[in-house]
């Protein structure tokens, strides 16, 4: 009994979407697809308001499963429901894209 649970929860990790290998980005294509990300977190990657996240900068891998966290449902917070939508059109090498675009800014 204790290994089969001790399998399942190592399954269970290994096929969590957000803890999955990233997709190689592409920060040209990247940049065309954040016009929404700007708004709140600004053309240079710096948020203009304290309670959004500055981007710019930011591991890319680190932004990619956060982003895939909020569409998985196991980011929550005031501004989840908000990502989320943002998130839902966009595909797993659009996201990478987006993270290697605002990891690459200095």
């Amino acid at each position: 009994m204790r290994y089969s649970l001790f399998t399942a929860s190592i399954a269970t990790l290994l096929f969590s979407s957000s803890l999955m290998a990233m997709p190689k980005g592409d920060a040209s294509q990247g940049e065309i697809k954040t016009p929404s990300c700007r708004f709140c977190h600004g053309s240079n990657g710096i948020a203009p308001r304290p309670d959004y996240p500055n981007l710019k900068g930011q591991q890319a891998e680190y932004l990619y499963n956060s982003m895939q966290a909020y569409l998985d449902g196991n980011r929550t917070g005031t501004m989840s429901a908000m990502m989320k939508a943002q998130l839902k059109n966009l595909s797993e090498q659009d996201i990478a894209d987006i993270a290697e675009y605002y990891s690459q800014m200095k």
